[in-house]
Protein backbone atom coordinates (compact mmCIF):
# COMPACT_ATOMS: atom_id res chain seq x y z
CA UNK A 1 0.00 0.00 0.00
CA UNK A 2 1.35 3.31 -1.04
CA UNK A 3 2.62 5.18 2.41
CA UNK A 4 0.93 8.29 2.01
CA UNK A 5 -2.27 6.24 2.71
CA UNK A 6 -1.54 4.92 6.17
CA UNK A 7 -2.28 7.04 9.02
CA UNK A 8 0.86 8.82 10.94
CA UNK A 9 0.36 6.43 13.83
CA UNK A 10 -0.01 2.87 12.32
CA UNK A 11 -3.35 2.23 12.58
CA UNK A 12 -4.38 -0.30 10.27
CA UNK A 13 -6.70 -0.25 7.29
CA UNK A 14 -8.58 -2.85 9.04
CA UNK A 15 -9.83 -0.34 11.74
CA UNK A 16 -11.30 1.93 9.54
CA UNK A 17 -12.99 -0.91 7.92
CA UNK A 18 -14.56 -2.12 11.33
CA UNK A 19 -16.00 1.52 11.58
CA UNK A 20 -18.19 1.17 9.15
CA UNK A 21 -21.22 3.30 10.97
CA UNK A 22 -19.10 6.11 11.88
CA UNK A 23 -19.02 9.60 9.86
CA UNK A 24 -16.10 9.91 7.16
CA UNK A 25 -15.03 13.29 7.57
CA UNK A 26 -12.62 15.23 5.51
CA UNK A 27 -9.91 17.65 7.23
CA UNK A 28 -6.87 19.92 5.60
CA UNK A 29 -6.17 22.97 4.49
CA UNK A 30 -8.46 26.07 2.52
CA UNK A 31 -8.06 24.41 -1.36
CA UNK A 32 -7.12 20.75 -1.01
CA UNK A 33 -10.56 20.12 -2.33
CA UNK A 34 -12.57 18.54 0.74
CA UNK A 35 -15.58 19.53 -0.78
CA UNK A 36 -15.53 18.15 -4.02
CA UNK A 37 -13.35 15.08 -3.08
CA UNK A 38 -15.96 14.34 -0.59
CA UNK A 39 -18.97 14.80 -2.93
CA UNK A 40 -17.60 12.63 -5.00
CA UNK A 41 -16.33 10.07 -2.34
CA UNK A 42 -20.24 10.29 -0.79
CA UNK A 43 -21.32 9.32 -4.10
CA UNK A 44 -19.58 6.53 -4.77
CA UNK A 45 -20.40 4.92 -1.29
CA UNK A 46 -24.26 5.66 -1.44
CA UNK A 47 -23.48 8.11 1.41
CA UNK A 48 -25.23 11.86 1.87
CA UNK A 49 -22.76 14.33 1.93
CA UNK A 50 -22.19 17.68 3.86
CA UNK A 51 -20.47 20.79 3.52
CA UNK A 52 -20.22 21.81 7.28
CA UNK A 53 -19.09 25.27 5.92
CA UNK A 54 -22.53 25.88 4.01
CA UNK A 55 -24.59 24.51 7.12
CA UNK A 56 -22.35 27.14 9.11
CA UNK A 57 -23.91 29.62 6.51
CA UNK A 58 -27.27 28.24 7.08
CA UNK A 59 -27.58 28.26 10.51
CA UNK A 60 -26.50 31.63 10.79
CA UNK A 61 -28.14 32.85 7.48
CA UNK A 62 -24.87 34.98 6.65
CA UNK A 63 -21.98 34.46 4.71
CA UNK A 64 -18.52 32.73 6.31
CA UNK A 65 -16.88 35.81 5.54
CA UNK A 66 -19.41 37.81 7.01
CA UNK A 67 -19.49 35.94 10.50
CA UNK A 68 -15.59 36.36 10.27
CA UNK A 69 -16.29 39.86 9.95
CA UNK A 70 -19.14 41.09 12.21
CA UNK A 71 -18.70 38.35 15.17
CA UNK A 72 -14.37 37.37 15.01
CA UNK A 73 -13.09 34.09 14.39
CA UNK A 74 -13.28 33.02 18.26
CA UNK A 75 -17.51 33.50 17.68
CA UNK A 76 -17.64 31.06 14.14
CA UNK A 77 -15.03 28.71 15.80
CA UNK A 78 -17.86 28.20 18.22
CA UNK A 79 -20.26 27.98 15.99
CA UNK A 80 -18.38 25.72 13.50
CA UNK A 81 -17.94 23.05 16.93
CA UNK A 82 -21.60 22.79 17.36
CA UNK A 83 -22.38 22.41 13.93
CA UNK A 84 -20.36 19.87 12.91
CA UNK A 85 -21.37 18.25 16.22
CA UNK A 86 -24.96 18.14 15.36
CA UNK A 87 -23.88 16.70 11.73
CA UNK A 88 -22.05 14.00 13.72
CA UNK A 89 -25.31 13.14 15.28
CA UNK A 90 -26.99 12.50 11.97
CA UNK A 91 -26.60 9.42 10.18
CA UNK A 92 -23.40 7.85 8.65
CA UNK A 93 -22.32 9.98 5.76
CA UNK A 94 -19.56 12.06 4.30
CA UNK A 95 -18.52 15.54 5.84
CA UNK A 96 -16.19 18.15 4.56
CA UNK A 97 -14.97 20.19 7.09
CA UNK A 98 -13.15 23.98 6.73
CA UNK A 99 -9.46 23.85 7.48
CA UNK A 100 -9.68 25.51 10.90
CA UNK A 101 -11.96 23.24 12.33
CA UNK A 102 -9.72 19.96 13.35
CA UNK A 103 -7.72 23.14 15.16
CA UNK A 104 -10.25 23.49 17.93
CA UNK A 105 -9.32 20.73 20.77
CA UNK A 106 -13.23 19.94 21.23
CA UNK A 107 -14.35 19.43 17.76
CA UNK A 108 -10.98 17.48 17.09
CA UNK A 109 -11.57 15.26 19.91
CA UNK A 110 -14.98 14.55 18.86
CA UNK A 111 -14.35 13.47 15.13
CA UNK A 112 -11.43 11.04 16.50
CA UNK A 113 -13.80 9.23 18.95
CA UNK A 114 -16.88 9.29 16.51
CA UNK A 115 -15.72 9.39 13.55
CA UNK A 116 -13.12 8.57 10.50
CA UNK A 117 -10.72 11.34 10.53
CA UNK A 118 -9.28 11.84 6.89
CA UNK A 119 -6.65 14.36 6.42
CA UNK A 120 -6.45 15.40 2.46
CA UNK A 121 -3.19 16.62 1.94
CA UNK A 122 -1.28 18.76 -1.03
CA UNK A 123 1.51 20.96 -1.69
CA UNK A 124 1.45 24.26 -0.33
CA UNK A 125 2.27 25.56 -4.69
CA UNK A 126 -1.05 23.55 -5.82
CA UNK A 127 -3.19 25.15 -2.81
CA UNK A 128 -2.22 28.50 -3.95
CA UNK A 129 -3.23 27.92 -7.13
CA UNK A 130 -6.55 26.64 -6.19
CA UNK A 131 -6.75 29.16 -3.60
CA UNK A 132 -6.53 32.11 -6.00
CA UNK A 133 -9.96 30.92 -8.10
CA UNK A 134 -11.67 32.04 -5.14
CA UNK A 135 -11.95 35.52 -3.05
CA UNK A 136 -13.88 34.37 -0.66
CA UNK A 137 -11.52 33.34 2.52
CA UNK A 138 -10.89 35.03 5.32
CA UNK A 139 -8.26 34.22 6.18
CA UNK A 140 -6.09 34.74 3.10
CA UNK A 141 -7.57 38.68 2.65
CA UNK A 142 -4.69 40.43 4.43
CA UNK A 143 -1.37 39.43 3.02
CA UNK A 144 0.09 36.98 0.41
CA UNK A 145 -1.61 33.52 0.30
CA UNK A 146 1.87 31.18 -0.48
CA UNK A 147 3.42 32.83 3.42
CA UNK A 148 -0.29 32.62 4.74
CA UNK A 149 -0.37 28.94 3.39
CA UNK A 150 3.00 28.33 4.50
CA UNK A 151 2.70 29.42 7.76
CA UNK A 152 -1.19 27.39 8.43
CA UNK A 153 0.30 24.35 7.26
CA UNK A 154 3.51 24.66 9.76
CA UNK A 155 0.85 25.07 12.86
CA UNK A 156 -1.92 22.68 11.39
CA UNK A 157 -0.05 20.02 9.69
CA UNK A 158 0.96 18.21 13.04
CA UNK A 159 -2.51 18.85 14.39
CA UNK A 160 -4.06 17.05 11.26
CA UNK A 161 -1.47 13.93 11.64
CA UNK A 162 -3.99 13.30 14.11
CA UNK A 163 -6.10 12.05 11.70
CA UNK A 164 -6.95 8.22 10.90
CA UNK A 165 -5.67 8.56 7.53
CA UNK A 166 -3.81 10.67 5.57
CA UNK A 167 -4.29 10.56 1.86
CA UNK A 168 -2.14 12.99 -0.41
CA UNK A 169 -3.72 13.95 -3.84
CA UNK A 170 -1.45 17.05 -4.99
CA UNK A 171 -2.65 17.64 -8.46
CA UNK A 172 -4.19 13.84 -9.23
CA UNK A 173 -7.54 14.06 -10.76
CA UNK A 174 -9.99 13.79 -7.82
CA UNK A 175 -11.03 10.61 -9.16
CA UNK A 176 -8.16 9.06 -8.32
CA UNK A 177 -7.92 10.58 -4.79
CA UNK A 178 -11.73 9.43 -3.91
CA UNK A 179 -10.15 5.77 -4.91
CA UNK A 180 -7.13 6.22 -2.62
CA UNK A 181 -9.49 7.20 0.57
CA UNK A 182 -11.51 4.19 -0.71
CA UNK A 183 -8.63 1.68 -0.83
CA UNK A 184 -7.52 3.28 2.54
CA UNK A 185 -11.14 2.60 4.36
CA UNK A 186 -10.97 -1.29 3.26
CA UNK A 187 -14.43 -0.28 1.30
Amino acid sequence: MDKNMKDPFNHSVAHCALASDKPLVLIGLMGVGKTTVGRRLAKKLDLPFVDADEEIEKAADLSIAEIFDRFGEDYFRDGERRVIARLMEEQKQVIATGGGAFMNEETRALILSNAVAIWLDADIDILVKRVARRDTRPLLKDGDPETILRNLAKTRNPIYAQAQLHITGNDSPHEITVNRIIEALGA
